[in-house]
């Protein structure tokens, strides 16, 4: 046989291994990300239907198509095959949630909110790209490994935007807190929630140094902006993007930290008593906290300075405990006398 057709049936041969090998071929790789993403725009609409049923909202076959970025007709042949699974329902023109659904909508949801919460505080990721990466990471992680995940975290109960983490084999509670543009203008609140979406109204806010627990009060409301304050500073937001912040009335903490202020903010060698732990402080963190004996009534004193500024030395019980900076903005304490 000629050289040439030699190697024509060895690039042949070589070709069709290329193609068709089982698990490790072409074909085979390719059918494994076909199913792959059907399986996560399958839950993307699944968590999508669950935020909506939270907010007490419905959503058609085509808003779900548009919300999911889809062509109608790839809306609509999702929505087909949620509805042949027994995820759904239809009622009307809306698209509902069945048990079965609202449980699969739970884990994912619980999945991503739990990412959050480990990309936030464990991986030190900054918050305005937390969403984007917890998405990409949800679809990959099994119940066993969501409960590992969990655990691992010390079971916190909010992510980083204040949204609520499913229980296992739970539901979410009621939605609290209304969005800023409802809100009474001089009545002081407390922001509960950052919704996470549209991406850049929740980066617009994050990079106004707004966040889930801060005290706010708002002072003006027109129809082109709202001013608030946080206590420090004042920010000035478009009602569209005012609308992402949801405020609760005052929570008793408010009391407490009356006339209190961060420990990062105590000054070097003053003496202060620790009141409460932020409310934004959860899970692993608050665990922590409390272990190394950061509890209310503790008296601490910031102490070595390290060259570099963070973290810092504090005094407390004879005993020296290192701190990050934004680790210590989320302990409360109230400034003692130089001399007692």
């Amino acid at each position: 046989m000629p050289v040439s057709w030699t190697l024509a049936v060895v690039g042949f041969a070589l070709l069709v291994l290329f193609l068709f090998l089982p698990r490790r071929g072409a074909l085979a790789r390719w059918r494994r990300w076909q199913a792959h993403t059907a399986r996560e725009r399958l839950e993307d609409a699944l968590k999508l239907l669950l935020d909506h049923e939270w907010q007490h909202l419905t959503i058609s076959p085509g808003a779900l198509s548009a919300a999911l970025r889809l062509p109608e007709r790839r809306g609509l042949q999702l929505a087909e095959r949620l509805q042949s699974l027994g995820l759904v329902t239809m009622q009307g023109n809306a698209l509902r949630l069945t048990p079965e659904g609202q449980r699969a909508a739970l884990q994912v949801t619980r999945a991503h909110r739990l990412l959050e919460r480990y990309l936030a505080d464990e991986a030190r990721m900054p918050l305005q790209q937390v969403h984007r990466v917890a998405h990409r990471m949800e679809h990959r992680l099994t119940p066993s490994q969501v409960d590992e995940l969990d655990a691992a975290l010390g079971f916190p109960r909010r992510d980083p935007h204040g949204d609520p983490i499913p229980a296992p084999h739970g539901s979410l509670p009621p939605l609290s807190g209304v969005p800023l543009t409802d809100w009474e203008v001089g009545q002081p609140g407390v922001i509960a929630q950052i919704e996470d979406e549209p991406p850049l109204a929740c980066a617009q806010i994050l990079a106004e140094g707004l966040a889930p627990g801060q005290v706010v009060q708002l002072l003006e409301k027109t129809p082109r902006h709202l001013l608030l304050t946080n206590g420090e500073n004042e920010v000035r937001l478009a009602p569209a993007v005012a609308g992402n912040l949801l405020i609760e009335p005052l929570p008793a903490q408010a009391d407490k930290t009356a006339g209190a202020l961060p420990l990062d903010r105590l000054p070097p060698h003053q003496r202060g008593e620790i009141v409460a732990l932020d409310e934004a402080c959860q899970g692993f963190t608050r665990r922590r906290f409390l272990d190394l004996g950061l509890t209310p009534g503790t008296v601490v004193t910031p102490e070595l300075l390290n060259a570099f500024g963070d973290p810092r030395a504090y005094r407390l019980r004879g005993t020296l405990v290192a701190l990050r900076r934004d680790q210590a903005a989320q302990i409360w304490v109230r400034p003692l006398p130089l001399a007692e």
